[in-house]
């Protein structure tokens, strides 16, 4: 039941962020992201493809993964399901190592 709770709550929390990378793509070019982060984001997004977001998980470069794709407009179906996959296999190791 955890292992459910966690991934679905970090997993809607990464399709906010994905939802905002989309909607900032209709008002800004990739010079007017501003942080250095975010567009470092979108060029490795960019190179690594839909596999990136496997590891939207990890701290920090994480959700820049998932704004990212949201601003290079990767289908949503297919993002949520490689940000879901990534996220449950990190909680299941965590599951498997403290439980």
């Amino acid at each position: 039941m955890l292992l459910a709770i966690a991934t679905a709550g970090n997993t809607l929390g990464a399709m906010t962020t994905l939802g905002f990378g989309a909607l900032a793509e209709k008002g800004y070019s990739r010079w007017r992201l501003a942080e250095k982060s975010r567009i470092a984001a979108v060029d490795r997004v960019r190179q690594w493809g839909m596999p990136a977001l496997l590891f939207s998980w990890l701290p920090v470069v994480g959700d820049a993964f998932c704004f990212a794709a949201g601003w290079l407009g990767f289908p949503i179906l297919r993002s949520i399901a490689a940000i879901l996959i990534g996220k449950l296999a990190r909680y299941a190791v965590v599951v498997y190592i403290f439980g």
